[in-house]
């Protein structure tokens, strides 16, 4: 199950929710102040692979600093 992004509309509180990919959003409420339906953010998502990553390499721009 993926993790899900989501800010609330009325306080602005940034939260994560693990759901299944077909759940719709629409139970959903801030867990700081309780106000219904926030917004779901869109976010970067990372994966992983059995060759070696960039950094293995010398590639990486982040690493090589």
């Amino acid at each position: 199950m993926p993790i899900y992004e989501y800010k609330c509309k009325k306080c602005g509180n940034k939260f994560e929710l693990l759901q299944k990919m077909n759940e719709s959003n629409k139970n959903i409420t801030c867990p700081e102040c309780g106000a219904p339906n926030p917004e779901k953010l869109f976010s970067a998502f990372s994966s992983s692979s059995d060759k070696g990553s960039s950094c293995d390499t010398g590639t990486c721009p982040t690493c090589n600093l």
